[in-house]
């Protein structure tokens, strides 16, 4: 059973994480920045990136005994 520390911050990050993923999907649908001065293609990566790695912060600590 995890513990309630385990399961808050997994969804802390499953939300973080899956905002992110898709304001930056918006973004690049509508062909806007997603950080402002920063190159297009970097960002959105970057951005990716960061969701990815919430996301699968997100798995494991609601997976971990």
């Amino acid at each position: 059973m995890e513990s309630v520390p385990a399961v808050f911050a997994g969804a802390v990050f499953t939300l973080f994480g899956g905002a992110l993923m898709v304001w930056t999907g918006v973004r690049v649908r509508r062909a806007e920045p997603v950080a402002a001065g920063v190159n297009r293609v970097a960002s959105t990566v970057l951005a990716a990136a960061g969701a990815l790695v919430s996301l699968g912060l997100a798995a494991y600590c609601l997976t971990r005994p």
